[in-house]
């Protein structure tokens, strides 16, 4: 409504698909819910207006504003990201209202915000009376506190609930009434600044704790406030059924409707404490015992962050190729990046630790996961070029069309380092660096006129086990082995970044033997099983089809309706291929030392190939390793 400028009293459903997700109350007095359809919607009230939510178009790099999208479910992807925007704004909003000093503000969905008022309403409270501040009389805690004015409240146009039945509004207010006056106050002072910079109206529930202030906020609506003072718990919550309090629906709430048959709260008061343990446990049966008396411990929790962000598609019909799969993996990807940017990941205030991908074929369904490099910031091809190689990975174990549901999510969260110290801070400008010069030039210049210290005389090594061994140039493979180590030692340096595709082998040529000894099968017979013969293996049934294809680059014969996946399998191989050579350091290295097989069968300073048979009289081999 805010976004389209639609007036107040318009009735306005946002649609998704064939279906209606939200309704707004003008539209509500017609009769309208979230369950009925868009035809019947239309047919009850036919000056509603229908605005489908923001998607993703597959092939778009940003999400928008489709009139058509729901005639194109198999190539769009719901965007919430709209409603995260205005969910930070307002988020943003209450915090800038409140106190820095003493604001705790809990997010508990894209909709909803607790707000702990304690510190903030204590401080007003010894503001406004100040002999509440003072010691107590004659330094006696236990005496009782003097009775508040009874001008102190205000409740403005607030829904006050009423007092509990042994309760009148004629008896004298105490402290905790005052307390929640001003947190009203507080309250009515957020709505109207929301309203005003941002023309969202908010409705609100004020009391004790937060289950009783959550039941609060839905009791009036819309734009309402509702007060639940602590004498009027009791009597409020007497209304309600046990299921609608937060963590008693679902299957909980299921069992305690079935062991007592009743869902409200009032009948279930009249059980004992011992037969709520005895029925549910001792700790449950203590839980919903207090619950429903209107005790909550749970505390604000202001540092609330998510562990894992998630962006995934369901396909109707399913997709059957690695590049339309590729086009969804970039939406994955930008919709990820926009609530990682969010969360600081650009500031390197918060990063990710690893990638997954989830893909589902048929009833399997295949997971692959990588490390997201660190050291540098993320950006979207990063993720982009990762999420590639976690598909090409799906592709290459066989059988991954047709494919009914992609996800990508990233997760394992960690804090970025903090208080670093940017390069320019090590940086000297402007007049300071003209005076640093000159001061190193004339110390230069001193320098110049003081003898260099006589040279250190390099020492001989006489001994030990370089005794036993030639020159360092006496090697006949030319270089020391020295030299060979330390290039080898440099070269495996290189390699330590974990490969982010599983390694594969080609099969070896026809006529060749394997490690232990046994013929390898030519790959052009049927016995088979090199790693061309993946996505035949991994389906375990081959449909028999009169139509044949042959591979060109595999010479392979083929059912026609396996071609395009052994085409993709074929485009994941070449992608393995590009990245694992590029992933090779690119300097030259001297001849590799031997290996210890070579070794066994080689004499020093003798040429490759050359045996010894056994040692020489008087000498013995040295045992290393």
């Amino acid at each position: 409504m805010v976004r389209l400028n639609i007036s107040p009293d318009q009735p306005l459903a946002v649609q998704q698909w064939q279906g209606l997700i939200a309704i707004n109350y003008p539209a509500r007095a017609y009769g309208l819910n979230r369950h009925v359809t868009i035809s019947e919607a239309k047919k009850q009230c036919p000056d509603i207006i229908c605005q489908h939510v923001a998607t993703w178009k597959e092939g778009d790099e940003k999400w928008a504003y489709h009139d058509d999208a729901f005639q194109h479910m198999d190539t769009h992807k719901v965007s919430l990201d709209p409603y995260r925007k205005e969910s930070r704004r307002i988020l943003a909003l209450i915090k800038e209202v409140l106190p820095a000093d003493c604001q705790r503000v809990e997010k508990a969905s894209i909709d909803e915000v607790f707000v702990d008022l304690s510190a903030q309403a204590h401080q007003i409270l010894l503001k406004r009376y100040p002999m509440l501040d003072g010691p107590a009389p004659y330094d006696d805690p236990t005496e009782q506190l003097p009775r508040p004015p009874t001008t102190a409240l205000d409740w403005d146009t607030d829904a006050l609930i009423d007092l509990d039945t042994n309760e009148t509004e004629d008896d004298d207010p105490d402290w905790d009434d005052v307390v929640m006056s001003i947190a009203s106050e507080i309250v009515r002072d957020i709505r109207r600044k929301v309203y005003e910079r941002l023309h969202y109206t908010c409705s609100a529930g004020v009391a004790k704790n937060k289950m009783v202030a959550k039941l609060g906020s839905g009791h009036k609506k819309p734009n309402n406030q509702t007060i639940v003072r602590n004498r009027a718990v009791q009597q409020f919550l007497s209304d309600f059924k046990f299921t609608k309090i937060r963590n008693l629906g679902g299957k909980l709430g299921d069992e305690v409707v079935a062991a007592f048959n009743t869902d409200t709260v009032e009948e279930l008061l009249e059980v004992p404490m011992e037969q709520l343990k005895k029925q549910l446990g001792d700790d449950t049966g203590s839980w919903i015992y207090n619950i429903i008396r209107g005790e909550d411990q749970s505390e604000v929790n202001p540092r609330t962050q998510i562990k894992s962000m998630l962006s995934a598609k369901s396909f109707r019909p399913s997709i059957n190729s690695f590049e339309i799969g590729l086009r969804w993996l970039r939406i994955f990807v930008a919709d990820i990046f926009s609530r990682l940017v969010e969360e600081g990941v650009l500031e390197n205030k918060r990063r990710p630790k690893t990638i997954n991908l989830h893909h589902r074929q048929g009833a399997q369904t295949r997971s692959k996961q990588a490390p997201i490099p660190g050291g540098r910031t993320i950006d979207e091809n990063g993720l982009f070029e990762l999420a590639k190689s976690l598909l090409a990975q799906v592709v290459v174990d066989g059988r991954a069309w047709p494919c009914a549901n992609l996800s990508l999510s990233v997760g394992g969260f960690e804090d970025g380092p903090t208080g670093n110290k940017g390069i320019g801070g090590f940086l000297v400008r402007g007049e300071e660096a003209k005076v640093a010069n000159s001061s190193s030039r004339s110390l230069a210049e001193r320098e110049d006129m003081i003898p260099p210290p006589p040279g250190k005389r390099r020492k001989v090594d006489e001994g030990g086990i370089r005794s036993f061994f030639g020159s360092r140039h006496e090697s006949s493979e030319g270089g020391s082995e020295r030299e060979d180590s330390d290039s080898l030692f440099v070269h495996d340096k290189t390699t330590e970044e974990p490969s982010l595709v599983e390694q594969t082998f080609d099969p070896p040529p026809s006529g060749q033997r394997d490690l232990d000894g046994h013929d390898i099968p030519d790959d052009n017979h049927n016995n088979s099983v090199g790693v061309s013969e993946v996505p035949q293996i991994a389906t375990g049934y081959q449909e028999p089809s009169l139509e044949q294809y042959k591979c060109e680059r595999c010479n392979k014969s083929l059912p026609v309706t396996q071609r395009v996946e052994h085409e993709d399998w074929h485009f994941a191989r070449d992608l393995q291929a590009v990245e694992s050579a590029s992933a090779q350091p690119q300097t030259p290295h001297p001849p590799p030392k031997p290996t210890l097989q070579q070794s066994k069968g080689k004499g020093r300073g003798r040429p490759s190939g050359t045996a010894v048979s056994k040692s020489e009289k008087g000498q013995r081999k040295l045992a290393f390793g």
